[in-house]
């Protein structure tokens, strides 16, 4: 089986990725004494200076093969379906935006550093956006959205036409409205796409994103090779419970489980894991009852077929 590879991280032991060179490798090397053999490094929505800077940052650690490549989660998203983003910075395609993330990857000799984005495809200019992802190499990414079931399924199809290989649908059933029989949204929108073959959807499996019986319907329904656990771990992964930051918003953890300390969103949305995916991998198979082979599948084999089409 291959090495753990893990799409969607945001650091560990106090320090964020992007916000200084030394502490995001410390984050990397914890990640990888755990048991995760590559890491995506997860940025989340910012202010163009503030991304510039810290895709600067990370850039030469994927040059020097530290991590396996830089994730935007954001700032294009749904402000509706925000969870732990700051409000304030975000905002519709910025294609500017794209060409000097892409730029400054390449002044730092990793010219295809940046493997996905996430972004909203209700948002104005998304269209656009696809394809100027699309001619960088990066995969667009679908999450933190509240459009309805036939938007996403129409930009999951506009993605795999752009880009020639199946989407992403980033962290499912988080950051976008609950399934509902009458009003199915994204979450049937991306099943119904997995279960195709058209899509690959995340899933966080730490006991606290998505419920045991319903991490093991999704392995059940679309397959593991459709799913990739990620471990969205934050800066406090490898500590313990107390205060912390995720960009610019306030983060309490307690009982393990991180939450805005403001109740951000209204909700006092969760604000990331505490947990590697070596951790996430357990919990599938120990917790929600995922057959061990299918857990170290989707941990493995899919995520690196999205890094390595």
């Amino acid at each position: 089986m291959s090495a753990l590879v893990d799409l969607h991280c945001h650091g560990a032991l106090g320090h964020e990725f992007g916000h200084e060179s030394g502490g995001s490798a410390a984050a990397v090397a914890h990640h990888r004494a755990a048991g995760v053999g590559s890491v995506v490094a997860s940025l989340v929505s910012a202010r163009p200076d503030t991304l510039v800077g810290q895709v600067a940052t990370l850039a030469p650690l994927v040059a020097r093969g530290e991590l396996a490549g830089i994730h935007l989660e954001g700032p294009f998203l749904s402000e509706e379906r925000r969870g732990a983003h700051d409000p304030s910075v975000l905002t519709d395609p910025d294609l500017a935006l794209v060409e000097s993330l892409v730029s400054t990857c390449a002044e730092a000799g990793a010219p295809n550093a940046l493997v996905q984005w996430t972004f909203a495809p209700e948002r104005a200019g998304s269209g656009d956006l696809v394809a100027a992802l699309a001619r960088h190499g990066i995969l667009p990414a679908v999450g933190h959205t509240d459009a309805s079931a036939a938007v996403v399924a129409a930009s999951l199809v506009a993605i795999a036409d752009a880009c020639g290989r199946p989407p992403l649908v980033t962290h499912l059933f988080n950051g976008m409205p609950p399934f509902h029989h009458r009003s199915g949204g994204p979450v049937a929108a991306a099943l119904a796409a997995a279960a195709r073959g058209d899509c690959v959807v995340e899933l966080i499996a730490d006991g606290v994103h998505v419920a045991a019986e319903v991490v093991r319907m999704v392995f059940e329904t679309v397959g593991p090779e459709h799913v990739a656990l990620v471990s969205d771990a934050m800066a406090a992964t490898g500590l313990g419970d107390g205060a912390y930051e995720i960009g610019t918003l306030e983060v309490e953890v307690s009982g393990g489980v991180a939450r805005l300390a403001d109740g951000g969103s209204g909700r006092g949305s969760i604000a990331g894991s505490t947990s590697t995916l070596a951790q996430c991998v357990r919990w599938a198979v120990e917790v929600a009852g995922v057959p061990e082979a299918d857990a170290l599948t989707a941990a493995s084999t899919t995520p690196a077929g999205i890094l390595r089409p």
